[in-house]
């Protein structure tokens, strides 16, 4: 059975993430809502979200990849941390992540002056953010709803926000949230049927060796899934990896 990472047997990955998805919708809503409305989060355009070292990595799902690559081709690469490598040494990545600047901070590819030149056009995942409903393991190994991402880290909180603006808000979020599930699934079941089809199987061997090439600075290729298939990448050197190691962006 084809294991990905060298973790889990695909099919229980899949069926773990269906689970996640059912418990996604039976977490009331109004819940959701209320913690909104207490937090009271208001953005004041520090621009501290949209750097990688806030906030690391910004997925794209293929709707959003789509609209950024209309606007800037050069603003799609793989996204980090590929779930596959197989035997021959190429990557299998879930999608595409934004690029970041060259700078310290890691600045958004879209982001300039500390604003946000696509701000009417951002992305699913930029709209939604600081607001979540996933489950995060805790300091106890224990998974617990999260809602918030690093809050009092940036933006402001306390602010009044109206009973219908914060249901509204709850709702993109789960609707994210949704969507995220259903495009690592959609990823996972193409995987499956893909390596099987191909003769192929995820080798950690190869993962590792193929990391030491990037780091070499080879080219390494990447297949990247997006619009129901694959779209083949070839990166170098410090274009591959996790992101304790190498990151594409």
């Amino acid at each position: 059975m084809v294991n990905s990472s060298g973790e889990f047997p695909l099919s229980c990955r899949i069926i773990a993430l269906v689970q996640e998805r059912n418990r996604l919708f039976s977490y009331p809503l109004d819940h959701l809502a209320e913690r909104i409305r207490e937090t009271g989060f208001c953005c004041i355009s520090c621009g501290a979200c949209c750097t990688r070292i806030r906030n690391g990595h910004v997925f794209l799902l293929d709707r959003d990849a789509a609209a950024a690559r209309s606007i800037d081709p050069s603003s799609l690469v793989p996204a980090p941390d590929p779930e596959f490598c197989d035997q021959n040494g190429t990557f299998y990545v879930s999608g595409y992540s934004l690029r970041t600047r060259g700078d310290a901070a890691g600045s958004c590819w879209f982001l300039r002056d500390g604003r946000c030149r696509i701000y009417a056009q951002r992305f699913m995942v930029c709209r939604t953010y600081p607001y979540m409903l996933r489950r995060v393991v805790d300091e106890q190994g224990s998974p617990d709803w999260r809602f918030i991402a690093r809050l009092y880290q940036h933006g402001s909180s306390g602010h009044r926000i109206q009973p219908e603006e914060c249901r509204r808000i709850a709702l993109e979020t789960r609707e994210y949230e949704n969507a995220l599930l259903m495009h690592e699934i959609t990823f996972l079941e193409f995987m499956r049927g893909y390596l099987l089809e191909e003769g192929l199987y995820h080798d950690p061997v190869q993962y590792a060796r193929s990391l030491h090439r990037a780091a070499a600075g080879d080219p390494v290729t990447i297949m990247v899934y997006y619009d129901q298939g694959l779209e083949e990448q070839v990166v170098g050197a410090g274009g591959v990896g996790r992101r304790s190691s190498l990151s594409f962006c």
